[in-house]
């Protein structure tokens, strides 16, 4: 088998394919898009941006890839690929092409491409990620991933039309539009949401009351032609072995802008933490008309 990055790039301004094979990127109307120096490439538009400097900050990028790089979603990244692996099966017999929309540092594709190494001996991917945040992305092109990077939104995916088979949507805000725009007719999109227990001895350390809500709904799925295929639920305890695990956990989630005064300071002198990782993962599949 091969891992390739992917080429099925789209320009965002006219959605003509681009060429990727020398920097810049350009189409055949004459956009071009240079490449940054790290390896990746900007097609996020100014009238897309809701800020200047959209998404993660660069201080929770780095909060994120020290906890993930402890393995501490070793399982999580485990059942991700297991049950992406049931949806390329439809891509038997040609390239498989994997999107990761809200890619972060990387590190989840990442470990997605050594598990196709390892298990799909046949199976030919291509790969790509995109996120909002231009920190993201610039640490995730720092990998040695063999993964197109670039920085975008789940709203625009800038893909071609028809040509994505699979969308890993892990801890992300999924557009159902915009994946439904790329997604092959019989593409799927893999969510992982927070479950009711995740993280829950952190939350209740932070607020007076926890809510134990359920992973979100998927109205807004269904109405855009989505079916549900499969669910899972994982839950396994982790312990944050130090105070700057702790801090990096509550750096790299919302909890972090939410913590009182008195409570960060609680928290401080905390030096370790058993907390529950509870994830659900649905498999969707795409509407007969992507």
């Amino acid at each position: 088998m091969s891992l390739a990055p992917a080429r099925n790039i789209a320009c965002p301004i006219d959605g003509l394919p681009l060429d990727t094979g020398a920097a810049p990127w350009r189409c055949p109307q004459g956009h071009s898009y240079d490449m940054a120096r790290e390896g990746y490439a900007n097609l996020l538009l100014v009238q897309h941006k809701a800020s200047k400097d959209p998404g993660d900050s660069r201080e929770m990028v780095a909060a994120r890839s020290r906890f993930l790089m402890a393995g501490h979603f070793q399982p999580l990244s485990q059942r991700v690929f297991w049950m992406s692996a049931t949806a390329l099966e439809a891509c038997a017999g040609r390239k498989a092409m994997v999107l990761d929309a809200g890619c972060g540092e990387g590190d989840h594709l990442a470990r997605f491409a050594e598990l196709c190494a390892k298990h799909l001996p046949v199976q030919d991917v291509a790969l790509a990620g995109i996120d909002i945040s231009k920190w993201a992305v610039r640490a995730a092109a720092r990998r040695r991933t063999p993964a197109t990077w670039v920085v975008a939104s789940n709203r625009r995916p800038p893909f071609l039309t028809g040509t994505v088979d699979l969308i890993l949507c892990l801890f992300g805000f999924p557009s159902w539009e915009g994946f439904a725009s790329v997604l092959a007719a019989q593409g799927h999109v893999l969510l992982a949401d927070p479950g009711p227990d995740h993280l829950i001895e952190l939350r209740r350390l932070i607020y007076p009351a926890v809510t134990q809500a359920p992973a979100p709904e998927l109205d807004a799925a269904k109405a855009a032609g989505f079916a549900l295929q499969a669910e899972e639920n994982l839950v396994y305890s982790i312990t944050l072995r130090d105070q700057q695990m702790v801090q990096d956990v509550l750096l790299m989630t919302p909890h972090g802008a939410r913590v009182p005064r008195d409570r960060r300071e609680a928290l401080a002198k905390i030096e370790s933490l058993e907390v529950t990782v509870d994830v659900t993962l649905r498999l969707l599949s795409a509407p007969a008309h992507a």
